[in-house]
């Protein structure tokens, strides 16, 4: 699975700077897709396996002993749903970093991870049930809902997890320019 992508190729586009609800698309007019292999060039992952049977689902298990995973836990988020649930959708909409790869594996609903490119532009990678996305260490992104106000995810970590984030100002920033190593962490 380290190698590229999996049998589907996730649905990416670069998105206007819109500020309308950030469940919405959000496609530029005309539209301009990106490749799966404009993805793997930025460092993410994609794999598309069957959520009815992540419990069973063999190259889960591989990918998880291959990256030494041996923790995950389950996050759902439903708009509407509370106040802890509308401050967290608002935190994860927040621009910022992580120091470790993001692993993420859908197994209801839907959403967008909006991601920053090499020349600072925003794509959205949309994420429906039976996707499972890798975002490096170190790449500036944010997440929301999209349209089903509704998603489901296993989130697989080396050790306990400890969500700890770098909040990143709205400025331009060369963001690349600081990569210490290959898919190293980035400063704000």
């Amino acid at each position: 699975m380290e190698a590229g992508f999996g049998t589907m190729s996730p649905e990416a586009w670069l998105i206007d700077e819109s500020e309308d609800d950030q469940k919405l698309p959000f496609r530029q007019n005309p539209k301009e897709f990106i490749s799966p292999n404009k993805l793997a060039e930025i460092g993410i992952l994609f794999w598309h396996l069957d959520a009815k049977k992540y419990d069973i689902e063999e190259e889960l298990k591989k990918f998880q002993e291959s990256k030494g995973l041996n923790y995950m836990d389950f996050l759902e988020l439903s708009r509407g749903k509370g106040e802890d649930c509308e401050e967290k959708l608002k935190d994860f909409f927040q621009e910022h970093v992580h120091a470790e790869e993001e692993i993420r594996y859908c197994l209801e609903g839907g959403g967008y991870f909006d991601i920053r490119d090499k020349s600072d532009h925003w794509i959205r990678v949309w994420i429906k049930e039976g996707d499972m996305i890798v975002l490096p260490a170190g790449l500036h992104h944010r997440f929301s809902l999209d349209t089903s106000n509704h998603v489901k995810l296993i989130r697989s970590f080396v050790k306990e997890p400890v969500w700890t984030s770098t909040n990143c100002s709205h400025e331009p920033l060369r963001r690349w320019s600081s990569l210490k190593a290959k898919n190293g962490f980035m400063s704000c």
